[in-house]
């Protein structure tokens, strides 16, 4: 096999959960030497689901085995005098070493940036917070939906005009704060030689939102004349179509702004008179009477079924999309094309369906080749390979508790 984009570069992943995980995730499938340290019990994940039969097991758990796949496992209780020395050892040796922990958990343990630099000063630690290592916020108790609720994003786009703004959903603000930690992370590894040595990447998860979902155009405009955008409910308000339609199986998303657009969605539905009526070649217009053209577009778009829609108005140059389920789409022809769909061998869990590699290398292609581990599956290759240790004192480790 062709080596991964990343491979020499070794990691060590200090997180729980999503945030951290995923970073480490992104790092191992593209060819990083990612080593996770759980506690003996497990990383809290495991205990997420789904599960085969919804029969909780910490080695078939659906979350922990999409966010942990390419890594060594091992296990240190960080309680521990010794599973902190150990610890410090292991990234004594690595490039990065990536957590998710509270502000001054880290410190608290001997583990901070300042302190594994002083024994490896080319180490870039990556810490992935709601709020960040700064400010007042910084040490407040939250998760993901703090995060994202912090950045102004919920009250842009989640939900309708005048009612209350609606939670987001798939730890969006853990997802991106983790591609923005993956990306950073490694701009800090190649840019050691640049500024003499590593150093420490803070990512806020609500930063990494702010700038994605709301971004300069609100936050940018709020500052500089104090007006913003609110959230619109379903559809655009100031062209259409623009929106979400219910079809015969379900729905499509249906944009038609541009006048091309337009004419080519009217050819698709037969060019019905009322389309060909001037002011409609306006998709402000449109906007405008959308309480007249959307109950027209919808006695259309009900009689047929959303592929249909989608590959006749596609190929009319209209973009319009099948508004396709979890399971359409882990069966999408498009996806399997593209090798985003895989299959793993676990131990516990059998074959396995993942998602393959979300960036496109062809030189060198990552994605998931190996299952997640499981707990403590590799603590004797790697504290053997790493620390030295042998079977005897992983033995008395592991009747201290440490491992």
């Amino acid at each position: 096999m062709t080596p991964g984009a990343l491979h020499g570069i070794t990691v060590l992943e200090l997180g729980e959960l999503v945030s951290a995980p995923y970073c480490g995730k992104l790092l191992a499938d593209y060819g990083a030497d990612v080593v996770k340290i759980e506690p003996p019990t497990g990383d809290p994940s495991r205990g997420w689901g789904p599960f085969p039969g919804d029969a909780p097991d910490r080695e078939t758990s659906g979350t922990f085995f999409f966010l942990n796949t390419n890594k060594r496992g091992v296990t240190l209780d960080l309680a521990t005098d010794r599973g902190r020395e150990m610890a410090r050892a292991l990234a004594a040796q690595a490039d990065v070493v990536i957590e998710n922990r509270k502000p001054g958990t880290m410190a608290s343990w001997g583990l901070d940036h300042a302190t594994l630099a002083a024994a490896n000063p080319d180490l870039v630690t990556i810490s992935i917070t709601p709020f960040g290592q700064t400010g007042p916020y910084s040490d407040w108790l939250g998760t993901d939906l703090n995060a994202f609720h912090l950045s102004g994003a919920s009250s842009r786009y989640c939900g309708r005009p005048g009612e209350a703004p609606l939670e987001h959903g798939t730890f969006a603000a853990d997802f991106y704060g983790a591609v923005t930690a993956a990306t950073w992370g490694l701009a800090a590894v190649y840019g050691r030689a640049r500024v003499g040595g590593g150093q420490h990447v803070d990512v806020s998860c609500a930063e990494a939102i702010a700038a994605t979902f709301v971004g300069g155009q609100n936050i940018g405009g709020c500052a500089q004349d104090g007006r913003f955008e609110r959230r619109t409910g379903v559809g655009m308000p100031l062209g259409a179509p623009a929106t979400i339609l219910p079809c015969k199986d379900g729905h499509v998303w249906m944009l038609a702004l541009e006048p091309g657009q337009w004419n080519g969605l009217a050819r698709v539905m037969g060019n019905p008179e009322w389309m060909t009526v001037d002011i409609f070649q306006d998709m402000y217009q449109r906007a405008q009477n959308a309480d007249v053209i959307y109950p027209l577009l919808i006695e259309w778009t009900m009689e047929h079924s959303k592929r249909e829609i989608m590959d006749r108005c596609q190929a009319e140059g209209v973009p319009v999309t099948a508004v396709f389920t979890v399971a359409e789409a882990a069966e999408h022809p498009h996806l399997a094309a593209r090798g985003y769909l895989t299959e793993i061998d676990h131990p516990a869990l059998g074959r396995v369906r993942d998602l393959g590699a979300p960036f496109r290398l062809p030189a060198s292609p990552g994605g998931p080749a190996r299952p997640a581990p499981l707990l403590g599956e590799h603590n004797a290759e790697v504290f053997g390979e790493r620390l030295g240790l042998g079977a005897a004192a992983l033995a008395a480790l592991h009747r201290d508790g440490v491992i």
